[in-house]
């Protein structure tokens, strides 16, 4: 496999935000989005084998891993891995951008499928059948940079999701829009959606060493 980096840190994001969690970052992705804070990650990488991956992971002695990219499904040995990872006794998370098949990940793992808006360059990616594919512990984020983004996330949530039967993220644009005027929105609507901010930027703001990761 290919890999961009892997460490250690909290988790940022999901509903298992602010937990201690392993991060194996794959390179390679097959999108260009606006806002990506990982773009070292989009080609390039370290080539390793999955035994590799899972000695150096087993020696944080973590019990939470996130499997990211880049895009993890971009390589086809991600289920793979992620079977290994599940078989360790790992609580396995795959952040993807919901532009290949899901139902390749083991049904254990939680999928956290990001759905592109509009002013994220990338809003015809998503992989529609994925929506038919989602269990019911998986997670769908929308990432917000503007009003007309929330309005089409609204719209989205409102035509193809059950109201309470799917965890919907919405996280706003670090430095673009204010989680304020996002919960503002929220409020307004009486939306069942979750507010969502990437805690490790307001632990380590961008710019300061960790950031990167």
């Amino acid at each position: 496999m290919k890999l961009s980096k892997l460490f250690r840190s909290v988790q940022g994001e999901s509903t298992f935000a602010g937990y201690p969690c392993a991060f194996i970052r794959l390179a390679g992705c097959n999108l260009r989005c606006r806002y990506c804070d990982t773009t070292s990650a989009q080609q390039g990488g370290e080539e390793i084998s999955i035994d590799v991956i899972l000695k150096k992971v087993g020696e944080y002695g973590l019990k939470l891993v996130e499997v990211t990219g880049g895009e993890p499904l971009f390589q086809p040995e991600t289920p793979e891995l992620v079977a290994a990872l599940l078989k360790k006794g790992l609580k396995v998370l795959v952040e993807t951008n919901g532009s290949f098949d899901i139902s390749v990940l083991p049904k254990e793992a939680v999928a956290i499928v990001d759905i592109k808006c509009p002013s994220s360059g990338e809003k015809n990616s998503f992989l529609w059948d994925n929506v038919w594919k989602l269990r019911p512990h998986d997670e769908i984020k929308f990432v917000i940079s503007n009003r007309m983004d929330y309005e089409w996330a609204r719209g989205i949530v409102r035509e193809r999701f059950e109201a309470g039967k799917q965890t919907i993220l919405y996280s706003p644009v670090f430095g673009e829009l204010s989680p304020r005027r996002l919960v503002e929105w929220l409020l307004e609507d009486g939306s069942w959606a979750r507010l969502q901010l990437q805690l490790h930027k307001y632990i380590w703001p961008p710019g300061t060493v960790a950031a990167q990761e």
